[in-house]
């Protein structure tokens, strides 16, 4: 089964964006589709209700994280082909049978297929494992109540590194 959702701004999504200043139609355009997701590693996917619940809510932070970082005029294309959220149900805990455990050696990982376009022509694409085997030592994470937050932080992450523009250039003499 094939999932494609176009993401636009929203209304919901751009009345606090226009609070922060104008943005112009095309920009952060992201389209993501989810290839086969009832087949994804994590039990989330397996069942049509919290995998719609679960999609639903990386589409509105891969929206989000578009309109943030893609400049106007950008556009980018993912292909979601694996996603293993942050944690693991314990079904033998009695009583807990829909609490997920967070554990260090059960990190969030998401595997996915991008192109980034400039109009008609591709900037930038490639194929990305994301991991982050230190996702409970992130205090970013830490007392935030945000279902899949650890998941979130890691596609963020990833956002930033690959599309976001540096804020200044370095000072010379330094190299990374």
């Amino acid at each position: 089964m094939l999932r494609t959702i176009c993401l636009t701004l929203s209304l919901a999504l751009a009345a606090p964006a226009a609070m922060a200043g104008p943005m112009t139609p095309a920009e952060g355009r992201v389209t993501v589709t989810y290839v086969a997701p009832e087949t994804f590693r994590d039990r989330e996917f397996r069942r049509e209700r919290s995998r719609s619940s679960a999609l639903a809510e990386f589409d509105r932070w891969f929206a989000e994280l578009g309109a943030r970082y893609l400049p106007a005029g950008q556009s980018l294309h993912i292909e979601v082909l694996d996603i293993d959220l942050a944690g693991e149900f314990e079904p033998w805990r009695s009583g807990f049978h829909d609490v997920r455990f967070l554990r260090d050696i059960t990190p969030p990982r998401i595997h996915l297929r991008y192109r980034l376009m400039q109009g008609d022509t591709l900037i930038r694409a490639g194929e990305e494992r994301l991991t982050d085997m230190n996702y409970l030592s992130d205090p970013r994470g830490h007392g935030d109540s945000r279902r899949f937050i650890y998941d979130k932080l890691l596609v963020q992450d990833w956002f930033r590194k690959t599309f976001a523009k540096p804020q200044r250039p370095a000072r010379p003499g330094l190299s990374g």
